[in-house]
């Protein structure tokens, strides 16, 4: 694996490769086996595969949370040579950014629903920073997890707005062996933390199970309450949703998900399952 720390160093050597298919994983770093399954995925299409980690500052609005974001590079650096990643570009802050940079684009009322709601501005910063990455790489293929739902869904209309020329991959969710869907925020559970986090997939499932189509609104209140029944569990949102649109689903969509975030302990975590 070869690791790329400048834009330059890095695009100078992908066009050096000559007309290769490339697949591109964007990561924050610590990484799991969510991860690793979109490196996997990546390599079976694409001829050459690169991973970024950069943990972007534009997109924290807590700057307690960007100080305490995992760092483990010299791990992620030995799991991704053993998934087989052909490049790793892991950019200082200083690389990516000029001071008082300035970004904004308009999608509409996607980037307020749900995350959005909770986090403001942090969308226009995924959406910055993926641009910057995505002009450095000039992938074929990009691979982002079903986890971030709605992320994939914001960065797909940002490649639809700006005419970006990739193809955006979805990967399943990868899950721990009793449900916990994995995540690098994870190693701040406590084994108690650990134990009342498995609400958040149970309930997940059991939403898929029942699910009644004339009866969304009760299935959301019922989620919602399993949610905050549970000790040291704070839920910030359980909502069904149109896939396409993440508003309201309703008796008659097509693609319906359902999607929540809940504050275990101190630890704040995002899951969904694809309902239909």
């Amino acid at each position: 694996m070869k690791t790329f720390t400048t834009r330059r160093q890095v695009r100078s050597y992908l066009i050096s490769q000559g007309n290769v298919t490339i697949g591109f994983v964007p990561t924050m770093g610590a990484l799991h086996n969510g991860h690793l399954s979109l490196i996997a995925q990546s390599k079976q299409a694409n001829q050459i595969t690169v991973c970024s980690i950069f943990v972007n500052p534009t997109q924290f609005n807590d700057p307690k949370d960007l100080e305490k974001y995992p760092r483990p590079i010299e791990a992620d650096k030995a799991k991704l040579e053993q998934a087989g990643c052909d490049i790793l570009f892991t950019p200082d802050v200083s690389e990516m950014y000029d001071d008082n940079e300035q970004w904004h684009l308009d999608i509409g009322r996607l980037e307020h629903l749900l995350e959005g709601e909770f986090r403001p501005g942090h969308y226009q910063g995924v959406m910055q920073v993926v641009f910057k990455l995505l002009d450095i790489v000039k992938p074929a293929n990009l691979y982002m997890g079903q986890k971030d739902y709605q992320q994939f869904m914001v960065v797909s209309r940002m490649v639809e707005l700006l005419k970006i020329p990739v193809n955006m991959v979805m990967c399943p969710i990868e899950r721990e062996a009793d449900g916990l869907a994995m995540s690098s925020r994870n190693i701040h559970l406590t084994p108690v933390d650990r134990e009342h986090s498995l609400v958040l997939s149970k309930t997940l499932t059991w939403v898929k199970d029942n699910f009644n189509s004339n009866d969304i609104a009760t299935l959301q209140q019922h989620a919602i309450e399993k949610l905050a029944a549970e000790d040291e569990v704070e839920p910030e949102y359980f909502r069904i949703v149109d896939g396409k649109t993440l508003l309201q689903a309703k008796a008659d969509t097509q693609n319906i998900v359902a999607l929540t975030a809940a504050r275990v302990g101190k630890t704040r975590l995002i899951d969904n399952v694809i309902v239909r």
